[in-house]
Formats: structure tokens, C-alpha cells, sequence
């Protein structure tokens, strides 16, 4: 077996400045403005105004995730001792956030499922403003935090294979991005909480602010566990998604045509970034030159090892 040819591109260091300061207003906003919300919900018996507080606590966890992401980014940047980088210690906090989150939506649907039962008073006029200023809040955040060109409906995904040339073309920043898409959530919440109060203001339909309360809980329920897939997949090391191994197979067949891949494994090693390990049976070295030039061209790989592999039993 030939030696490996092995190839790196750096990992993004240093995070982002902007980035950072704008997550950081926003992420203290945030959680000064879901405090007054749980507390003033918690005060005028309003389950849809705490469902809001709590959701938005959901974000709070969110932002300051990106935010200590930057830092971490920022202050550890040339460690030697993080050969991938520190981004698992970001999914690690996700993780233990997205449990935190689960019990807290059960906790709320629990509470709604009583009051359901058995209504309390509920002080609308005290409720009403608060909810406005949530929304205030989540807009005005919405705002800060939109990144250039990126829309709610966007694709999240980066697709390398679009680009199999390399071609420059510019990458939003995905930290910034899910932090946006997170307070435009958190604002369809508080149109909710802001419907309920007033449906039970004005046309005494007291029952639809625990009702509200309950899809308040089953939102933060949604988002924990999708957040628990995802972060669990990542510490796991989980094959990546399909796309890149494709991008990966047909840069083999483009580069070597007569070599077939005997292995291959891909591994997160960033939010975008991959190692990639991959052998070759019945390619030259040229060949196997080739397809490390192919694909280094992979924007999503990130540090590359392409080796010749002998055939079976030789």
C-alpha cells in the first residue's frame, strides 16, 4: 500500500467580531426580557405569557450557545491541544441545554393540563403589555441579528457539490443564521400568547391561554428534541448527511474513472467542516493525486488522507 496522501485546510479560527457583539446584545436582551415575561406571567396567572417567558428561554440557551461558541472560538483559536477545534464542547452544552429544555416543556404542559382543569383569574391588563414588549423584543432582535442575503426560508445546508471546482461564493455565517431563524420562532410565539390574551379580554374565552400554553410547551418540546438529535448525532460521530458522501463518490469516479473506493469514512470535525479518510483499489499514484486534488475542492472537507489500498488477495 502506497503512503497516504494526506492535505488540510484550516479550520475557521478567531469566530467572528460582528458576529459575536451582535449575539451577545441580543442574547442579553433576550434573557432580560424573558425574565419579565415568566415573572409577570407567573403574577397575572397567564400560562400563554409563561409559555412565551419559557420559550424564549429556549433561545436565551440558544443564543448564548453561539455566543460562547464565538468566544471559544476566539480565545482558544491557536490551542494545539483542540487538533479538530472546541466546536464539541459547544454541542456538549447543547446537549445538556436540550435536556434542560425537555423538562421545562413538560413542566409547562403539565401546569396548562391543570389550569385546563381547574381556571384561574388571569389579570389581562398586566398580561397584555408584556406580551407586546415580547414581541417588540423578538423583532427588534430579528433585526440585529439578519444575516446579509439569508431568508427564513434559505436552505440551511451547505451543498459542496454545486461547486465540484472550488468556485468562490460566499458562505453565511451559520452561527449568526440559526441564531436569527431561533428569535423569528420565538416572535411567532408571542403573536400566540398576544392572541390568546385577548381572546380572553375581549370575548371571554378564558380557556385558549392554557390551550396556547400547551402548543407554547409542545414548540419547546419540538425544538429539545430536534436539538437532542442533533447534538447527539455530532458527539456520536454519525455518518454525515448523504449529500457529502456523494460529493465525495463522483469526485473518485470524475478524477479516477478505473478506481473503485475499498473505504471511506467521514467525520464532523466543525458545525461544516469534515475529515475524510478515503482508500482506492486499482488507481495509480497519478490517480490518486487526482482525486486529492478533486477533493480538496470539497469545501466541506476540511483535513483529507487518500491512500492506495492493495486488492484482495494480493
Amino acid at each position: 500500500m502506497s503512503a497516504p496522501a494526506t492535505c488540510h485546510s484550516p479550520l475557521p479560527a478567531g469566530g467572528s467580531p460582528a458576529g459575536e457583539s451582535r449575539t451577545r446584545r441580543v442574547a442579553l436582551l433576550t434573557a432580560a426580557t424573558m425574565v419579565l415575561e415568566v415573572a409577570v406571567g407567573w403574577i397575572s396567572g397567564s400560562m400563554a405569557l409563561l409559555a412565551d417567558g419559557w420559550h424564549m428561554g429556549s433561545h436565551v440557551l440558544a443564543l448564548g450557545l453561539a455566543w460562547g461558541a464565538y468566544v471559544l472560538a476566539r480565545r482558544h483559536a491557536g490551542d494545539g491541544r483542540f487538533a479538530f477545534g472546541t466546536w464539541k464542547i459547544e454541542v456538549l452544552a447543547g446537549y445538556t441545554s436540550a435536556l434542560l429544555l425537555f423538562g421545562i416543556a413538560l413542566a409547562m404542559a403539565g401546569e396548562s393540563l391543570q389550569r385546563l382543569w381547574a381556571p384561574v383569574g388571569i389579570a389581562y391588563d398586566e398580561a397584555l403589555p408584556v406580551a407586546v414588549l415580547g414581541l417588540a423584543v423578538n423583532l427588534l432582535s430579528a433585526f440585529w441579528l439578519h444575516p446579509p442575503g439569508v431568508h427564513a426560508h434559505d436552505h440551511a445546508e451547505a451543498h459542496p457539490h454545486d461547486h465540484p471546482h472550488g468556485e468562490a461564493h460566499h458562505h453565511p455565517d451559520l452561527n449568526l443564521k440559526a441564531a436569527y431563524l431561533h428569535v423569528l420562532a420565538d416572535a411567532a410565539t408571542s403573536v400566540c400568547a398576544i392572541v390568546a390574551l385577548l381572546a380572553g379580554k375581549f370575548w371571554g374565552l378564558a380557556w385558549m391561554d392554557p390551550a396556547i400554553g400547551l402548543a407554547g410547551a409542545a414548540l419547546v418540546g419540538v425544538w429539545a428534541v430536534g436539538l437532542l438529535r442533533e447534538t447527539g448525532a455530532a458527539l456520536l460521530d454519525t455518518a454525515p448527511r448523504p449529500h457529502l458522501v456523494e460529493a465525495v463518490n463522483s469526485a473518485v469516479r470524475r478524477a479516477a474513472p478505473g478506481a473503485t473506493v475499498a473505504d471511506l469514512h467521514l467525520w464532523r470535525v466543525g458545525t461544516t467542516r469534515h475529515a475524510c479518510i478515503v482508500a482506492l483499489t486499482g488507481a495509480s499514484d497519478q490517480e490518486a493525486d487526482a482525486v486529492r486534488g478533486a477533493l480538496a475542492a470539497v469545501e466541506e472537507i476540511t483535513h483529507l488522507t487518500v491512500e492506495i489500498a492493495p486488492r484482495r488477495g494480493k
